[in-house]
């Protein structure tokens, strides 16, 4: 493995790829502490730290943070992240399978695609001058502004073109890594600013470890370390789990030769949803603190079931963690009805002259590829159920601070295994391509098995 890593430094194409990569990456860290100005950032990061904001708050910062590459807690040019960038391409991807418009225009090919993610990007403008708008609000309305700064209109025209510059400038910073890098762009910024996070994770470890009194001892420390071990082990594991549709093609007569009949296989991806399942589970827990906070503090009648429901809804509680996972599956199904359709690729199959074995083409496959579906999402959204109350359920009954234990599960996890493996997958596909072994390949110079990166 080490010499596929030196061999791709010795490819000059490659190592281009790699060292620009890298300089765009720089360039995000970089930005991420250019403050806006007017903002007091101390005040700032105490308000975040000490809980301040509320709980639901606080549940959004950390949230926020885990998955756009962004920070609210430092409030700097980068501050949103690419998060009204994913907004918007979830939006227009749901908008796809209901909009005729949208889905004529995806089939039509590249130049549909671009048209789309020309949209994309137009919303992604809009979006952002609203997300600015209100976090400028925000701000100004918890005194986490200068006294000269509050409320005036410079302050406010520099605050919200500052962030808007800031989530545009990533959003090119990850299309230009898309065309001149190598990976995903907005994947390996959002991978980034998680990996980012663990000099502090490991800082506070030493420090409770080191510390008499401290939330850490030998025991706590070796748990997670096997815990963390066995979750990124599963978490590969679920990624590239795939249940294989045997395919045969059809045997057609061309002149005198027989052309066809090769058996294949068609994969469909255990985790279809990916982590968003557990991305709008988590949004979506957020109202339920608010509203029931909200009651309980007004006092209306019954005032011992409002303060049931506020106090049972935070991270570790038995109702929260039940909720949150009725939730991871319920968005699993709904994730995998909107991106997988059997119908289109029934016809796809019937159209290239491929059917599976024993059903006919049209219905009865559509109808099998949906009944197979179904059975794999649920073994799919037990694995990110599993995966996405192990931080809170860890935190709580073990004193482990969240900050640790979000590193054993969750959504930054699944987030930096899908995208390592892409990216390394990546690597090794340029590496065998110029006859070099990959990855897994042996001393003895054989290629060995492939990494698999993630399918589509």
């Amino acid at each position: 493995m080490l010499k596929a890593f030196v061999n791709v430094f010795r490819i000059p194409e490659l190592r281009r790829k790699v060292l620009f990569t890298l300089l765009m990456l720089s360039v995000y860290r970089i930005g991420f502490y250019v403050p806006l100005p007017g903002i007091d950032q101390d005040r700032l990061s105490r308000h975040f730290k000490s809980g301040g904001g509320g709980g639901a708050t606080q549940q959004m910062a950390d949230l926020f943070a885990m998955f756009t590459g962004g920070d609210l807690g430092q409030s700097t040019m980068f501050g949103l992240g690419i998060m009204p960038y994913i907004t918007a391409s979830i939006i227009f991807q749901l908008l796809v399978t209901v909009v005729p418009a949208l889905e004529k225009l995806q089939k039509e090919g590249e130049s549909g695609r671009r048209k789309i993610m020309e949209y994309t990007r137009y919303s992604t403008v809009a979006l952002t001058f609203i997300q600015a708008v209100f976090w400028i609000r925000y701000l100004n309305g918890g005194g986490l502004v200068h006294p000269e700064f509050a409320g005036t209109f410079a302050f406010w025209t520099i605050g919200v073109f500052a962030l808007m510059t800031g989530t545009l400038l990533l959003m090119w910073i990850g299309e230009q890594i898309d065309e001149y890098g190598i990976g995903n762009g907005i994947s390996l910024i959002i991978m980034a600013g998680i990996v980012s996070r663990l000099p502090t994770v490991f800082i506070e470890v030493y420090v409770g470890l080191t510390t008499r009194g401290g939330a850490m001892d030998a025991e706590k420390v070796i748990f997670m370390v096997i815990s963390f071990v066995a979750v990124v082990a599963g978490a590969i594991l679920i990624t590239q789990a795939q249940r294989r549709i045997p395919i045969q093609q059809a045997k057609q007569l061309r002149g005198r030769r027989v052309v066809g009949g090769a058996r294949h296989y068609l994969p469909l991806r255990v985790n279809h949803g990916g982590v968003m399942p557990i991305i709008f589970a988590s949004s979506f827990l957020l109202f339920p603190s608010v509203i029931f906070g909200g009651l309980n503090r007004t006092g209306l009648w019954p005032g011992r079931f409002w303060s049931f429901l506020d106090n049972s809804f935070h991270p570790g509680e038995f109702l929260y963690e039940m909720t949150y996972i009725a939730m991871v599956y319920f968005f699993s199904y709904f994730w995998t009805s909107v991106q997988f359709q059997p119908k289109e690729l029934a016809n796809q199959l019937r159209d290239s002259g491929s059917f599976i074995p024993g059903l006919r083409p049209g219905k009865r496959t559509a109808d099998y590829l949906e009944a197979v579906m179904n059975r794999i999402t649920y073994v799919g959204a037990g694995f990110l159920a599993i995966i996405a109350v192990i931080p809170s359920v860890v935190a709580v009954y073990m004193a482990i601070p969240y900050r640790v234990s979000a590193f054993l599960g969750g959504t930054g996890l699944l987030i930096v295994v899908s995208v390592a493996l892409d990216l390394i997958q990546r690597l090794e596909a340029n590496l065998v391509m110029r006859n070099y072994q990959g990855f897994l390949g042996g001393d003895t110079g054989g290629s060995g098995p492939r990494i698999k990166g993630r399918q589509y």
